[in-house]
This record gives C-alpha cells, structure tokens and sequence, in this order.
C-alpha cells in the first residue's frame, strides 16, 4: 500500500475522526516529528506519534495470534498424523506359518484317533 502525501493536519484529522485506515493510507506510519516543524503542536505530534505506536502494537499482537494459531493447527495435525487407527473390532490375529503347520497336523493326528 502506498501512501498519498497529506500534511501533517490532515493525518491530524484523520487521527482525531478515528478513521485510522484513511489514516494508515495517507501515510500516517511514515510521519516523523521534526522539532522545527510549526504546523502542529507538540501535543498533536504526540498524538500521532502514539497512534503509530499503538497500530505497531496492535499489528505486532495479530501476527503473534496468526502464528499461534497456525503453531497450534500444525501441532493437531501432527498428533492426528500420529494417532494408529484402532483394529477392527471382529478381526483375530493371522497365525504364523508355523504354528498354522503344527496345528494342521494335531487336527490331522486328533481325527485318525478313534475316539473311545
């Protein structure tokens, strides 16, 4: 956003309207005191210089909140990443290849006995 140059009254009016963002568009945050200047007095170049700081402080604060929250939707999608999905309820493990041949052949032994 570039700023249109206004005097320093004009960001004055601006300031004292709070309409901040006509304000920030006619560069408000490019204002400096000089100590020569006679346009304004030294209270309204405080008063501007102390809008600045507050917008600093306000836009320093959301970009903290966006990072917060992109930190926070980072950290549950990890632990989402992370989470094994339960078994299936009705599943029974697969026996090993061995242990399946063993008891094929004690089924088989178990049914040429007969039975007394």
């Amino acid at each position: 956003m570039h700023a249109v140059p206004v005097s320093p009254q004009q960001l004055l009016q601006l300031v004292v309207e709070d309409n901040l963002d006509a304000a920030v568009c006619a560069g408000l945050m490019d204002y400096t005191a000089a100590p020569d200047d006679a346009t304004l007095t030294p209270a309204q170049s405080q008063l501007l210089l102390e809008t600045q700081q507050r917008l600093r402080i306000a836009w320093a604060a959301r970009e903290r909140y966006r990072a917060r929250d992109a930190r926070l939707a980072r950290r549950a999608a990890e632990r989402e990443a992370c989470r094994t999905p339960p078994p299936p309820p009705d599943s029974k493990p697969a026996l090993p290849s061995a242990a399946a041949a063993i008891l094929a052949r004690a089924k088989a032994r178990a049914a040429q006995k007969p039975s007394s």
